[in-house]
């Protein structure tokens, strides 16, 4: 289940219920606030975070968010009433739940995701953007690297982890400015240099102001990024009408206001 963004504040009722009477939980959450936080909800809490790299040792994340699952899963099949509370939405850019729910399911348990506010969800309230109003798409970021992802520079595009791009060893936790570099350029084959773009990270805790930072997107190879900031790119064109559909509906553009 996702406790949400910020702390205690947007975690579902159903899902804060789960954790008061779950016989174990195991977190991944972002500060030792969020920590403790649960910790009151249920004195039973695993942190994963000890999964991952430590003190300079160089690991695959594969291994890491296996042994997470190991640790669930070894939970479920002692018959304990396992919770897995992640920060944010736990379906999102979080491939341990579905890893879990998968392979609890298919040796015969019951399993299920409870969602959570992401920060795509942050970032729409705190930029007042109405993605409905153009659309929008979505890819992390070196995903969009590797592959022939083509933009529709009318919309908004979000791009996810811009803090790793270009990085396909899953050992890193940085990219460099040569490989955001190569970002810019890609995208320069839709946006102009000079394009404003937004660095974006949603605040933890009440007390904090979401970062919103606006640049010119030749400049981000030199922006300071962290784990959680992720690239908004505003629409570079204005929607173009499809004439052919509309004189088949009998619409004008006039009629679309």
């Amino acid at each position: 289940m996702g406790t949400g963004l910020q702390l205690a504040g947007q975690i579902s009722v159903l899902s804060r219920s789960y954790i008061e009477h779950a016989d174990i939980v195991f977190s991944l959450l972002p500060d030792g606030f969020s920590q403790r936080w649960l910790t009151k909800l249920n004195s039973n809490v695993i942190n994963l975070q000890q999964f991952y790299a430590q003190n300079g040792e160089v690991k695959n994340r594969r291994d890491t968010y296996e042994q997470m699952v190991n640790a669930i899963l070894d939970a479920v099949r002692a018959g304990k009433k396992t919770v897995c509370a992640l920060y944010g939405h736990p379906g999102v850019f979080a491939c341990v739940s579905h890893m879990a729910i998968t392979r609890a399911k298919a040796e015969g348990f019951s399993a299920k995701m409870e969602p959570g506010i992401s920060a795509e969800a942050c970032l729409w309230a705190d930029l007042g953007i109405d993605p409905g109003n153009s659309g929008h798409q979505s890819f992390e970021a070196s995903q969009f690297m590797f592959f022939n992802h083509v933009p529709d520079p009318t919309t908004h595009l979000l791009l996810w982890q811009i803090a790793i791009a270009g990085e396909h060893t899953l050992t890193q936790f940085h990219t460099s400015s040569d490989r955001l570099q190569i970002l810019v350029e890609q995208l320069n084959q839709w946006y102009p240099l000079e394009h404003e773009v937004v660095i974006y990270e949603a605040a933890n805790l009440p007390i904090q102001a979401p970062r919103i930072e606006r640049l010119p997107l030749a400049n981000l190879p030199q922006a300071h990024l962290t784990p959680i900031s992720t690239l908004l790119i505003p629409p570079a064109k204005k929607l173009e009408y499809n004439y052919a559909i509309l004189a088949k509906l009998g619409i004008g553009p006039e009629d679309l206001g």
